[in-house]
């Protein structure tokens, strides 16, 4: 299964549209939420996701280059 972030919001913007059906009962409303709920706690991790994968690139990318500057809360800040 290859699913890109433009399915990820796809699947929201169909759940945000179903939410506004406003001719669903009060059952079906409540099962919507649910489903709403589950869709967005797994949103979240797969957000999450990526930002951790593009955060590693970054670092990645940063260590190689000669222009590498150490982030400040980890330099020694010494006995000077």
């Amino acid at each position: 299964m290859k699913n890109k972030l433009t399915d990820l919001n796809n699947h929201l913007f169909a759940e945000l549209e179903r939410l506004s059906d406003e001719d669903l009962t009060d059952e079906a409303l409540e099962k919507e939420i649910q489903r709403a709920n589950a869709i967005c706690g797994v949103s979240t991790q797969i957000i999450a996701n990526g930002q951790l994968a593009l955060n590693a690139e970054k670092l990645k990318q940063n260590a190689i280059s000669a222009d590498f500057k150490v982030p400040s809360f980890l330099e020694d800040k010494g006995n000077a």
